[in-house]
């Protein structure tokens, strides 16, 4: 305790990494799975598909569909990865995702370590302890650090232009700025609406009088963007930006067509993941500051502003902004204690509400950085892959409306029309029997039920087509799957159970 007592003290940074790097660690070692859909099916199924010549989404234009509105640059930096994998024999798709949530949990301490220093550069070294540890340790940053969320993967490349917009460079002035926006253009080639926060800064800039500087930054983030998404849409598509093209129409036209909140949603996000009551003092810090610290505060507030007006509202795309309001809400909160005489004559509530605080924080901290997230998807398909008489499967669930994706990048298998109820084509008992007589070599002989409810009738009703199956075994959801069903009943994480089909 002593020597931790003197790193907090003289090496504050050095502790705070450390702390960063166990934690990360544990999320690469067990948060195996996926946090959501776009996660996994719009990142690693694309990917390792390519690399198993075949086009998982239909995005190529070789599948003979015109660009769906998404950045080829991030998915295609894993499908590098894996292809690199696949050249030096590592087959094995959980170990392949080791990797990956490696190389992530690598590149989000950036984070960590340039939000600690940008708090020391703004304001003091006691404030940036706080900030460091707070995105070292707090309950979702170790797990969204291993998740293939793009919103979370652009972090690193908005922050790190900030921290060098902040300095004062001391000799290649022009070179400095012009790469500070090469960096920023990298963040819009992983999500395209990081331009908001890109903008911000250079409207910062300018507003600061800061002419040349907003200038160079500018030309670099341009020069990115046309370097990478234009060059890549031309040459895969003939023409430049067609993916950013599609993806802004798409976006417009189908505003209503997801889920829709009130302007305030991502306010009450915030107070919630943030952790009351500190959240609290967070978001007061963050608008307190919006004058001293302008460069912190105006990219992230115009994120935010678009996001609280856009009719789509998801919780995940707020993420990127979230280290920046946890940097800038520490600071400005720190800043008022320390004039405030309500505070300063209270000071033992305040360390109350701290302590309170760190204790709520620790029990989902050591809970979810260890989460397998979708486990019973992963792990059907991973047992399936086992099987060395596996052919192909159906997935039964007409119990519900829409159906649930398997994550054939555990399989091993891809399938254009694999008899996957509601991958690539839904079926009836009726229509998927009469589909098979047509082409009986393509007949499945592994089933997965998905979810017990109304089980047995389902059952009953697939032996209508497929009276031979034998019962193999039943996948279970991950802890916090199922904890997540029980906080909120629409986050259905259903029990697998697999059957296999005889002749």
């Amino acid at each position: 305790m002593r020597q931790i007592k003197i790193y907090w003290e003289e090496k504050p940074l050095t502790l705070i990494f450390f702390l960063a790097v166990v934690v990360r660690m544990l999320s690469v070692i067990f948060s195996k799975g996926y946090g959501m859909h776009d996660d996994h099916f719009l990142v690693i199924e694309s990917a390792q598909s390519w690399v198993d010549n075949f086009d998982y989404n239909d995005w190529l234009p070789s599948s003979g569909n015109l660009p769906q509105g998404h950045s080829w640059f991030y998915c295609g930096t894993h499908y590098c990865f894996f292809w690199l994998m696949k050249a030096i024999g590592i087959s094995d798709p959980q170990w392949k995702m080791y990797i990956i949530r490696l190389l992530h949990a690598a590149l989000s301490l950036i984070t960590v370590v340039l939000g600690f220093k940008i708090a020391e550069l703004v304001s003091n070294k006691s404030t940036a302890r706080m900030v460091g540890l707070l995105l070292a340790i707090y309950w979702f940053m170790p797990f969204l650090s291993v998740r293939n969320l793009v919103e979370v993967v652009c972090v690193p490349f908005l922050i790190i232009p900030t921290w060098m917009l902040l300095r004062e460079p001391k000799k290649n002035f022009a070179l400095y700025f012009f790469l500070a926006g090469i960096i920023a253009g990298l963040a819009f080639s992983v999500r395209f609406q990081s331009i908001l926060f890109i903008g911000g800064l250079g409207l910062a800039l300018l507003i600061q009088k800061k002419w040349k500087e907003a200038i160079l930054f500018g030309i670099g983030a341009v020069l990115c963007m046309v370097t990478i998404q234009g060059v890549i849409d031309k040459l895969i598509w003939g023409k430049p930006f067609m993916e950013f093209h599609e993806y802004v129409r798409y976006n417009i036209e189908n505003a209503q067509n997801y889920i829709t909140q009130q302007w305030y949603m991502y306010f009450a996000l915030l107070l919630g993941i943030l952790l009351p009551p500190i959240s609290f003092f967070l978001l007061f810090g963050f608008f307190r500051s919006w004058k001293k610290h302008l460069l912190l505060f105006l990219p992230s507030f115009i994120f935010l502003a678009f996001h609280c007006y856009f009719p789509n509202k998801q919780e995940r795309f707020i993420f990127p902004i979230i280290p920046f309001i946890i940097l800038l809400g520490i600071i400005g909160w720190n800043d008022f204690v320390n004039t405030s005489k309500f505070w300063n004559n209270r000071k033992k509530l305040l360390r109350g509400f701290w302590i309170f605080f760190w204790s709520l924080n620790l029990i989902p901290l050591l809970v979810v950085s260890v989460a397998y997230t979708k486990r019973s998807r992963v792990e059907a398909m991973v047992y399936l892959a086992t099987k060395p008489d596996f052919k192909r499967l159906v997935v039964e669930e007409s119990f519900r409306d829409d159906f649930t994706m398997p994550p054939f990048f555990y399989l091993g298998k891809w399938y254009r029309d694999g008899y996957v109820d509601g991958v690539t084509s839904v079926f009836t008992i009726d229509s998927l029997c009469t589909r098979i007589q047509k082409m009986p070599n393509r007949m499945p002989n592994y089933v997965i039920f998905f979810d017990e409810e109304n089980l047995d009738n389902r059952i009953k009703g697939f032996k209508t087509c497929f009276p031979n199956i034998k019962y193999e075994a039943t996948i279970e959801p991950g802890f916090i799957d199922k904890f997540i069903y029980w906080l909120n009943p629409i986050n259905r994480n259903y029990r697998a159970y697999i059957y296999k089909i005889e002749k």
